[in-house]
């Protein structure tokens, strides 16, 4: 990735005004309308909900806003965030006192999901070699798609015709009247946009990225047949991971600090004990959740450990409690390794 583009995105990030004790919120920051974000977002705000604690989810550009967001805007607890920008910020972190004061502070929640890289294009370009010299969309500045696409054309030496710097629900129009050939979009499978339109099969499908080169970044994965309507084939692509990311507030500073810890404390604590339940009613990729697949060189904040103590209780009002009460065996092993695992 360009040093000049990173840089340039945290600029854009870094202007955000700091956070208040006054009207205290807890927020997190997600992505587009139709991307899975933002569903990722509201069924943990609906974990809250359950219990009487309000989270309210907020649009953004995507990861790199999330990411400052989470260190510098006003009532921001959480945001999510792909690893690969979390990678190229530690890349850059050591000589870099911008990246550095971006850096500050923010630590893992926990990490979510595979996220796959789509390419949606005209059927002409059958391969990333062949979006040379073309017009292509790739995302907002301060959003993870940006950053991705910028690293992957960056590592495979395709120099585009025209970069247009617009997010996926302004680009699938554009493609789809012929103002553009191609767009990147990182989104977890299913993602909503490419649900709920209609593309025409025989003039775009996704374009396969298996080149060798982006694997020493990215994971292989694949998109099935029938997943999108348009796509009678399945697509080997890469992916990245969704990580949700926090700050590392201290309680004895003030009083915004205190109830930050404590909104932290209370939605990992919700997390881990309602999986279960995020998996059988939430967006599909919950179902491929692994809470123990840190991403290397990141820290779980103190307040994340806090609310993994088994006999943490969040500071909610429950509908009712269940007859019994508290896990069952498997369930208390299983919460228990990852205790294991996230705090080593």
């Amino acid at each position: 990735m360009k040093r000049s583009v990173l840089a340039a995105a945290l600029g854009l990030a870094l202007s955000v005004g700091g956070a208040s004790a006054e009207g205290f919120e807890r927020n997190i920051m997600t992505g587009g309308p139709q991307g899975t974000y933002i569903q990722i977002g509201r069924d943990i705000a609906a974990l809250g909900a359950d219990c009487g604690l309000t989270l309210n989810v907020v649009e953004s550009a995507g990861s790199l806003e999330n990411f400052v967001g989470v260190r510098n805007r006003r009532n921001t607890q959480f945001g999510i965030v792909q690893s690969d920008v979390l990678e190229y910020l530690k890349t850059f972190e050591a000589n870099d006192p911008e990246v550095q004061k971006a850096v500050k502070g923010v630590r893992i929640m926990f990490p979510l999901y595979n996220e796959e890289i789509h390419v949606l294009a005209r059927k002409d370009i059958a391969s990333m070699k062949d979006l040379a010299g073309r017009k292509i969309a790739v995302g907002k500045k301060d959003s993870g798609t940006f950053l991705t696409a910028t690293l992957i054309m960056d590592i495979l030496q395709v120099k585009a015709g025209e970069r247009i710097d617009i997010n996926p629900d302004e680009a699938l129009p554009k493609l789809l009247s012929g103002e553009i050939d191609a767009f990147f979009y990182v989104a977890g499978a299913p993602a909503a946009l490419f649900t709920g339109n209609a593309i025409d099969k025989a003039k775009f499908h996704l374009v396969p990225i298996t080149e060798a080169p982006l694997l020493a970044t990215y994971t292989p994965s694949r998109i099935e047949a029938g997943t999108y309507s348009f796509q009678d084939q399945p697509v080997d692509l890469i992916a990245v991971k969704a990580v949700m990311m926090t700050y590392d507030y201290d309680i004895k500073r003030n009083a915004y600090h205190r109830e930050s810890c404590k909104a932290v404390a209370d939605f990992s604590s919700l997390i881990l004990t309602g999986l279960d339940k995020l998996k059988a009613t939430g967006h599909p990729k919950w179902k491929t959740v692994d809470l123990t697949a840190l991403p290397p060189g990141w820290q779980v904040g103190v307040c994340v450990k806090a609310g993994m103590a088994l006999d943490y209780k969040p500071a909610c009002k429950p509908p009712a409690e269940k007859a019994g009460g508290g896990a069952d065996d498997s369930n208390e092993e299983y919460l228990n390794l990852l205790k294991q695992r996230l705090q080593q």
